[in-house]
């Protein structure tokens, strides 16, 4: 006989897991906040849209010193973010909502700016700053969902670790630039 002591009334919870099938993944228990959570999950997903287009400019448009290392540094974190936007898009998806990718919402949604132009130097101090206002909002996000939804909260922290890589990698690329002058 299996101890299910800490399962509360699992009769009920047999029922309305039968009764609410069709919810997929969202059950009753997952009902606080869970609209909250969608829209810090959208404004995540509209920064890293953002920082997947910046990262393109700049792979294209990169000139001047350190520019073929840069790129191909903004080409891998270009790639990264997008795979970011891709695990946001499913998990708001599964949550039941929508996943917001409308252009003219995207710039007012993110965190970061879209930045282009300078030279490859100051694409890489742009996209530092993009990268840890990224890192302070995916703490900030993870701080609200806390145990409400461990797995946005796993999701939230995986990118941010993430993140803190990217911030250490364009850390190394400035001082690598700046230390040729």
């Amino acid at each position: 006989m299996t101890n299910t002591a800490f399962i509360k009334d699992l009769d009920n919870r047999r029922a309305q897991a039968r009764k609410h099938m069709m919810n997929g993944a969202v059950t009753e228990d997952f009902t606080q906040d869970k609209d909250q959570i969608i829209e810090l999950l959208n404004e995540a997903l509209a920064t890293e849209l953002i920082c997947v287009l910046r990262y393109k400019a700049h792979y294209y448009t990169a000139h001047g010193r350190g520019a073929k290392v840069a790129s191909a540094e903004f080409w891998e974190h270009a790639q990264e973010e997008q795979q970011h936007a891709d695990q946001l898009a499913e998990r708001i998806a599964q949550l039941g909502g929508t996943p917001e990718m409308n252009p003219d919402e995207l710039t007012k949604r993110s965190h970061s700016d879209y930045h282009t132009g300078g030279d490859t130097l100051e694409m890489l101090q742009e996209d530092l700053v993009a990268e840890r206002i990224a890192i302070s909002s995916y703490r900030e996000m993870i701080g609200f969902v806390g145990e409400k939804d461990p797995t946005t909260r796993r999701i939230l922290e995986d990118l941010l670790a993430q993140e803190e890589e990217h911030a250490d990698d364009l850390v190394e690329l400035i001082e690598h630039i700046d230390g040729e002058r």
